[in-house]
């Protein structure tokens, strides 16, 4: 028995350790030269830079959601929209807004799929405010929401973190504000999420 459990326990560590030998800074993730402070140091925080309107996005949204509700307690997981495009800054607000409003989770998948699979175009206030609708939300409220303080306080303070994590294309996941993965470090959105979790195990091992 004592054979067997020994074995077991070396086979773990040599598993753990090819693992460990995929992923490295350049191979897998790139390490963000200055780290960026995260909300809570308890935890190992897990960002997704996306933009509604990305294709890329789309199709990493299903994987993401599967991860992200079997997140473990000791992950603070974040949506981080990104404006990279004139045509980008309506969708961030729109995020912005159904994130303060308490609603994103419910209609995230939805603004997707009427993006990409019906092709309509929500690149305006007014196509956004005649969506929200559909949510309980009166076109007045997401007008007020649309073009507050708070909507264009939290656009300016993700702007500056996108440009902490050097980040320039959308998807992008940060881990712990120390480490990006994109599609082309993971080799493919299948891998991404890959990549994270080897990453969450590094930030916890420290």
């Amino acid at each position: 028995m004592t054979k067997l459990f020994s074995a077991f326990i070396l086979s773990f560590f040599v598993s753990l350790s090819a693992v460990a030998a995929d992923y490295s800074d350049g191979n897998g993730y790139t390490t963000i030269k200055t780290p960026v402070r995260t909300s809570d140091p308890s935890k190992v925080e897990v960002t997704e830079i996306f933009w509604y309107g990305c294709p890329h996005c789309y199709s990493l949204e299903p994987i993401t959601h599967a991860w992200a509700e079997n997140t473990p307690s000791d992950v603070d997981f974040k949506f981080l929209p990104a404006v990279f495009g004139r045509n980008w800054l309506a969708h961030a607000k729109a995020f912005y807004v159904a994130d303060l409003l308490g609603i994103e989770d419910k209609m995230r998948a939805d603004i997707f799929n009427t993006i990409h699979v019906e092709h309509r175009n929500l690149n305006s206030e007014d196509a956004l405010a005649s969506f929200f609708v559909k949510y309980g939300v009166s076109e007045d409220e997401f007008r007020k929401q649309y073009n507050s303080f708070a909507v264009n306080s939290r656009l300016s303070q993700a702007d500056a973190k996108i440009r902490a994590y050097g980040a320039r294309g959308v998807p992008g996941l940060v881990v712990n504000g120390k480490y990006l993965v994109t599609a082309e470090t993971a080799n493919g959105n299948a891998n991404i999420y890959k990549v994270v979790d080897f990453l969450i195990e590094k930030e916890r091992q420290k």
